[in-house]
């Protein structure tokens, strides 16, 4: 199931928290969404936005991102800057209100918390890009959906439809009645 408001709440809250706007880039942003749901999803059966993915050439990237963003900016919550970094544009994200907290657990949000730090200090967009380019990244073709399900694979290979299926009754299984 997707909820707009937790993506959106989300988003202020890893902006809220990466002090440093010029260390948090869209490449940045869009890498902690992606290891904060599909890692919790592999753990848990469901991710913390409940929002769909799709395969770019940098890395998965939610689905609903920049009508995300452009709402967040409206409604001025959120200001996005542009700069040169290289030759090339680089948006940075400054967030102008308190995210809605109590949408997520304690444990969710700490989660968060060790992404934005580790992403933000330890990682380019580069090399945080690199790391997304796993398994099921390959699951889908630049532009398609990429299946939550496919982050259940663990060996190296193709991932086959009866994968995805098997991936999906164990989700199932797991969900509560």
């Amino acid at each position: 199931m997707e909820n707009k408001e937790r993506l959106k709440n989300l988003i202020l809250y890893i902006c809220s928290e990466c002090k440093d706007i010029e260390k948090l880039g869209a490449t940045k942003l869009n890498k902690i969404l992606w290891f904060a749901d599909s890692i919790v999803y592999k753990q848990t059966g469901s991710s913390i936005t409940g929002t769909k993915y799709k395969k770019l050439q940098y890395g998965p990237v939610p689905m609903q991102i920049v009508e995300v963003l452009s709402e967040l900016e409206n409604e001025g919550k959120l200001e996005i800057q542009e700069e040169n970094y290289f030759g090339l544009r680089k948006k940075q994200f400054k967030a102008l209100s308190e995210p809605q907290i109590d949408l997520f657990s304690a444990t969710e949000l700490k989660f968060v918390d060790f992404l934005v730090h580790d992403v933000c200090k330890n990682h380019t967009a580069s090399s945080i890009s690199d790391l997304s380019h796993d398994m099921s990244w390959n699951a889908a073709h630049i532009g398609e959906e990429i299946p939550l399900a496919a982050t259940l694979a663990v060996e190296e290979g193709v991932l086959t439809e009866s994968d995805l299926k098997w991936a999906d009754s164990v989700i199932k299984e797991m969900q509560p009645v």
